[in-house]
């Protein structure tokens, strides 16, 4: 069943015409990854679909309600939460006080249940739920903003580029992170610019190129085209 369905969207900056008619799909307990080059339009359209960006023509429908015009402050209430590019946890607040932020839609008696279920999932979290999150590393920042998403209970998890500027240890363990909330049966829309370890765990992929979606199939399909190993995945 469709959660997310993006039909023909179109969105400008000014006068730059970012994304040009992109049509995807999200499934209901899907990982569905968005690769691409830099400037693509991966993190335009992820921003889009959230409610930051507003397309000029077209439309987005998340479970089975037309997103358009719905304010991205009650996006998240109606079941979509963006874990964004650059981690963008609240610096000068604890990792608790975070997490809480996360669950402001939440009633206040799920917010303890949610924090212990982010916790668990997070051991380095408990640990630090006392630290300012300033003061984290920035594999620990990526694991606060992911389970300060987490804290909303989403439908639909959105990750735009969870690796980046990690190491490659911390790297395979977001990922693996992000394996085992799909197992758990969370579906997933992942914008990432490591493509090979996007693929390797996502059911389906498109590809995007200058706006447009240039390819699109499942994801172990598209990881064994020649054209994608030869432009992201060198050679």
């Amino acid at each position: 069943m469709s959660l997310l369905k993006v039909d023909d969207i179109h969105v400008y900056y000014g006068n730059i015409h970012a994304i040009k008619g992109i049509s995807f799909e999200v499934n209901e307990g899907e990982i569905v990854t968005l690769i691409g080059a830099n400037g693509a339009g991966k993190s335009t359209t992820l921003n889009t679909v959230a409610g930051l960006l507003k397309p000029r023509s077209g439309s987005v429908t998340f479970d089975g309600r037309n997103m358009l015009g719905v304010p991205a402050s009650k996006v998240v209430s109606l079941g979509m939460a963006l874990c964004p590019e650059g981690r963008r946890v609240f610096q000068q607040m604890t990792v608790r006080e975070n997490l809480e932020m996360g669950g402001y839609t939440r009633p206040n008696t799920e917010i303890e249940p949610s924090l212990e279920d982010v916790f668990k999932r997070f051991p380095r979290l408990k640990e630090r739920e006392k630290q300012v999150a300033g003061t984290l590393s920035g594999g620990e920042q990526q694991m606060l903003a992911m389970g300060r998403a987490l804290m909303s209970k989403p439908k639909l998890l959105m990750l735009d580029e969870p690796s980046m500027g990690l190491a490659p240890i911390l790297v395979e363990q977001i990922f693996d992170i992000i394996s085992e909330l799909h197992q758990a049966g969370t579906t997933i829309l992942l914008v990432e610019q490591n493509a090979q370890m996007a693929l390797s765990i996502a059911d389906r992929a498109y590809v995007l190129g200058t706006g447009r979606i240039s390819m699109s199939g499942p994801a172990q399909e598209i990881l064994a085209d020649d054209r994608v190993r030869a432009a992201y995945l060198g050679g």
